[in-house]
């Protein structure tokens, strides 16, 4: 025996051997190993992380039961609890009639083409603006919301445009089929209680199918753009005139009423100065008839020519009284050059 242990390179006495484990502690063992598995499966599933602009939706047992916002959650690990992650607070947008690829703007005609209330066919093609507006019902009433979201907007197009003739969609009502078919959508929304919240509705383009038919439209279009930019220029050709115009008018109303205000101010004068001579006449009559006749002698004196000729006789009097000025005047003006030449 020694020499074995010498071999096996011991010394001295064998070591003892250790007691078999109890089952009880076995047990214990195994139990501990369970929970601390557990445990972790727990702490694994039951922690989750809500990044910003999201929102999660508990469902316990299946059911909806809450929703809580960005950050570190606890649930209960599956079945009894489970965690939908939704992008709540984020902008997206859907296109109908096209789709955007790799290689650029592919076209889906079954979303596009359509007929208007005339009869004719039509292309159009929008991008509707969404978001999450109600977390419960956008997971619990619908089975496909997005697929629900772009359904409800070709019916919307397609009823509106339908209802609209050719010419009004591609010109002038083009804004006004645009708030229907919104006004529309929403209303479809609310309606099926989606829980899909539109922001915005916007056609990128109307138009007939390519063709001579398009380029038809296209003229007139165009026809209608120059029509609208000159009644456009003719209105501010207007709105400039009309303030110039009534300005000019009032100016001359007002000229108009300074010359009454004047002539009446002055009828008023002359009537004063009447009634204060007459007023002087009725006291001195003779007086005062002599003084008018001197005044009013005093301003046709100045510039008269006065020829006094005796009237009595037995004959007619031939007097040229034009031909003796004309001389006069003539006389005088030759003395006046010869006194000038002599000097």
């Amino acid at each position: 025996m020694n020499t074995h242990f010498e071999e096996q390179g011991y010394q001295g006495s064998p070591p003892p051997k250790k007691p078999p484990m109890s089952p009880k502690k076995i047990r214990s063992i195994t139990v501990g190993v369970i929970v601390a598995i557990i445990l972790l499966v727990i702490g694994s599933s039951s922690f989750y992380t809500v990044e910003e602009r999201e929102r999660a939706a508990i469902l316990t047992f299946g059911k909806y039961t809450n929703e809580v916002g960005s950050g570190l959650h606890f649930k209960w690990p599956s079945p009894i609890q489970e965690v939908i992650i939704v992008q709540a607070e984020l902008t997206q947008y859907i296109t109908i009639g096209y789709k955007e690829t790799s290689s650029g703007i592919q076209v889906v005609e079954e979303e596009a083409m359509m007929i208007t209330g005339d009869e004719n066919i039509v292309s159009a093609d929008a991008v509707v603006t969404w978001k999450i507006g109600d977390i419960k019902n956008y997971l619990t009433n619908i089975e496909n919301p997005e697929q629900f979201l772009r359904n409800s907007s070709v019916a919307a197009i397609r009823a509106v445009i339908g209802s609209q003739k050719l010419d009004y969609v591609i010109t002038d009502g083009k804004t006004v089929v645009q708030d229907m078919v919104r006004a529309q959508l929403i209303e479809l929304q609310e309606k099926y209680n989606t829980g899909i919240q539109v922001i915005d509705l916007k056609f990128q383009d109307i138009e007939p199918p390519d063709g001579q038919v398009a380029e038809a439209f296209r003229a007139v279009t165009n026809a209608r753009e120059e029509k609208n930019t000159k009644v456009n220029n003719a209105l501010k050709y207007e709105n400039e005139r009309i303030p110039v115009a009534r300005g000019e008018a009032q100016a001359l109303i007002e000229k108009a009423e300074a010359e009454k205000a004047s002539r009446i101010l002055n009828a008023q004068g002359d009537v004063a100065k009447f009634n204060a001579i007459y007023a002087e006449y009725v006291n001195n009559k003779d007086i005062t008839e002599s003084r008018l006749v001197l005044e009013t002698l005093e301003k046709i004196y100045p510039g008269a020519k006065i020829i006094i000729t005796d009237p009595n006789g037995d004959t007619v009097n031939y007097l040229p009284l034009n031909d003796l000025l004309n001389r006069s005047s003539s006389s005088s003006s030759t003395k006046s050059s010869s006194s000038t030449n002599g000097q």
